[in-house]
């Protein structure tokens, strides 16, 4: 991933809880404001979501977006990218997890091609405060 947006967050539960929490895509308009609706397209032999249709009202970007997930056979990792949208040139993003004590660190990539052209500065201020809500969030999730 090019131009990314890279934060990494401690979360107090085991990889494997908190891998659950972002495997299970449809339950995420529950906890992440910023998606209103979500629907699994199609799972993987594992049972992972292999894609994923999200509406995201991010308060200046609304959009309906595809999905497609690619995880870790070992579960420390799943990586995204952008099927579909009618905002976005290209979305790629990761989450790797890594156990640390009696948790688990969790870091988040994401990069962000718009269609409409935004100068660089904006676009990773935006990233980083996508990237610094989800991480606070799921932490939230997974602690809960």
């Amino acid at each position: 991933m090019a131009d990314k947006t890279t934060q990494t967050i401690y979360i107090d539960a085991d990889p494997g809880t908190v891998m659950d929490v972002i495997a299970d895509i449809e339950s995420y308009p529950d906890w992440v404001k910023e998606y209103q609706e979500t629907e699994v397209l199609e799972s993987d032999d594992a049972g992972n979501p292999k894609t994923a249709r999200l509406v995201l009202d991010a308060a200046v970007l609304k959009d309906t977006m595809v999905l497609e997930y690619d995880w870790a056979p070992d579960r420390s990792s799943v990586r995204w990218k952008l099927v579909s949208s009618s905002l976005l040139r290209s979305l790629d993003g990761a989450y790797r997890l890594a156990p640390k004590g009696e948790g688990t660190e969790v870091t988040y990539e994401l990069a962000v091609d718009l269609l409409i052209p935004m100068i660089g500065l904006l676009k990773r201020k935006a990233e980083r405060r996508l990237t610094d809500t989800a991480l606070k969030d799921l932490k939230k999730r997974a602690e809960a």
